[in-house]
């Protein structure tokens, strides 16, 4: 009788299907990164009175001290050129950011950050460096490798 017993409870402690542990695992995936967005959203408002999608320009920005065309901006951020656009006019009203005129396309501008600019994202990406480095501070170097192999994996890249 015994026997007959034990099967439902083997059943019960049965791993779960791999497809199950998938979806658990994509889940977690999402759960942590709207807990670690919401965090830095908050930091970045509390702060520096900005948004992320501002620091996200700014950044771009920076990577790109010559400048970008407000299109290429926009395919860079994956954003559409309105969303850039509202930001751009916030930025350069802030003095961090001009547009320059493309000689020989009138309709053409490139944005760039200014001196003003560049020493706020310094300011501003060093603390925000600080803030992920809290926010991940659970992790080992261990644990951090892994993920960053395993999310490179999930991309279908190698990095």
């Amino acid at each position: 009788m015994t026997g007959m017993n034990s099967a439902p409870q083997a059943a019960a402690h049965k791993p779960a299907p791999l497809s199950k542990q998938r979806l658990r695992l994509w889940l977690q995936m999402l759960k942590a990164t709207r807990h670690i967005e919401s965090r830095l959203r908050e930091n970045m408002r509390n702060s520096y009175a900005t948004t992320l999608p501002r620091f996200d320009v700014l950044a771009m920005l920076d990577r790109v001290p010559e400048g970008l065309k407000m299109s290429e901006l926009s395919s860079r951020l994956m954003v559409s050129n309105g969303n850039v656009t509202g930001i751009i006019d916030r930025l350069v009203n802030d003095g961090l950011v001009v547009r320059v005129p493309i000689e020989g396309d009138r309709r053409a501008t490139l944005v760039r950050l200014t001196q003003k600019g560049r020493e706020t994202f310094t300011e501003m990406a060093a603390t925000h460096e600080a803030w992920v480095d809290e926010l991940f501070a659970p992790l080992s170097n261990d644990d951090i490798d892994c993920a960053i192999d395993m999310l490179a994996r999930l991309r279908g890249k190698d990095e």
